[in-house]
């Protein structure tokens, strides 16, 4: 007999990135571009840390949110961000996976809406889904991925909760402009809705003239939630740290939600996070900005369109002129090619193809070789 589970899971997909990365490894000597993930260690000064905690025996339990010295680290942080947010206004999740779906469980009621701007991330509509609400996605594609009140208007009803929003964004790297912002405060504003914001790329900027929706809406700060994480900027993807930042009121109740669903982050990397919150990460963001030239200059050598990205390592360049699915591109690239790139209609994005340029530059010119070898046999 097969007793019933939670019927929302019947909606969800396991990761289509994780699919793909896992296709790759099954083929031997293909060059995987799918993870976004740097191909980068973690720096020495971050896991010694590690050592000298567990040395210490810093192996109990912490307090729930996170240690006091590790919370103040993240206020002063975002201060130099231009964000005020008191330690008491923060919570330590394991990674901003859990800080999303923290948030999202804190806002959402069986029934709500959530509006997510596509080509997204995956994980808004999952999280939306658990929590038995409505991913409402439109696509931003006809204005190169910036949001206009138009859409934004057609896309927000009675029951809209929430809006998210990812600048840098995952998978086009684009940087939503002023009027794009302007255009969810507006909404925000005038329909009292939350606006959560995954900023994990936030450092990882190209453009001049970056400001995020927290910084440039302070007025909506009681319907701002803010994500942030370890992982791009000092390639801690394995750590799982990351970090929500609300009005108190907010995290009071979300609180309830990280307490019940991991307890606390463990106690010996803390003390590694607050090195990573002062670590320089200049020299990376150089690198990834020299990988992101060449995977631009190089798509477009190979007849490909797309718009440039300013931020995180991702591009996201056509394939429709080819006449086929993007995961039927990125199959017969990784059999055919020997290099694996993320489908977009994972990401809502069908049409289009996710390379991470998150690799070494070596590896990357490799793979992108091997892509233009790929696309000139299929004209």
């Amino acid at each position: 007999m097969s007793l019933p589970l939670n019927s929302a899971l019947d909606r969800l997909q396991l990761s289509g990135i994780r699919k793909f990365a896992a296709l790759a490894k099954e083929v031997p000597g293909c060059i995987s571009l799918t993870m976004g993930e740097p191909g980068e260690n973690t720096p020495d000064a971050i896991k010694d840390q590690v050592a000298l905690d567990l040395a210490a025996n810093m192996t109990h339990y912490p307090p729930n949110n996170g240690h006091a010295f590790l919370k103040e680290a993240i206020s002063e942080f975002m201060a130099r961000q231009g964000l005020a947010y008191s330690p008491d206004e923060i919570i330590v999740t394991a990674g901003a996976t859990e800080a999303l779906y923290a948030a999202a469980t804190t806002v959402l009621s069986p029934g709500d809406e959530v509006v997510i701007p596509g080509p997204g991330f995956i994980l808004y509509e999952s999280m939306t889904i658990v929590n038995h609400g409505t991913p409402v996605v439109f696509d931003t594609t006809p204005t190169n991925y910036q949001i206009t009140p138009e859409a934004l208007e057609a896309a927000v009803t009675d029951r809209t909760k929430a809006i998210v929003l990812t600048s840098p964004n995952n998978p086009t790297g684009v940087i939503l402009n002023k009027d794009s912002l302007a255009a969810v405060a507006k909404v925000a504003r005038e329909r009292g809705i939350y606006v959560i914001c995954d900023d994990v790329y936030n450092q990882l900027v190209y453009a001049d003239g970056y400001k995020s929706f927290a910084e440039s809406y302070p007025d909506l700060r009681e319907q701002t939630i803010r994500v942030d994480s370890f992982s791009k900027p000092y390639a801690m993807t394995g750590w799982r740290m990351g970090w929500i930042a609300a009005d108190a009121s907010f995290i009071a109740q979300a609180s309830k939600i990280h307490q019940y669903m991991v307890s606390c982050i463990p106690s010996f990397l803390q003390h590694a996070g607050v090195e990573a919150l002062a670590t320089d990460i200049a020299p990376m963001r150089k690198m990834y900005r020299q990988r992101r030239d060449l995977v631009v200059s190089r798509l477009r050598e190979m007849g490909l369109d797309l718009v440039e990205p300013e931020g995180a390592f991702y591009a996201f360049p056509s394939i429709e002129q080819f006449g086929m699915t993007s995961e039927e591109f990125c199959r017969r690239l990784i059999f055919e090619g020997g290099v694996a790139l993320t489908p977009g209609v994972f990401f809502n994005g069908e049409g289009h193809v996710r390379p991470s340029f998150a690799s070494s530059y070596d590896v990357l010119e490799e793979g992108l070789s091997r892509m233009a070898t790929f696309v000139d046999g299929l004209r």
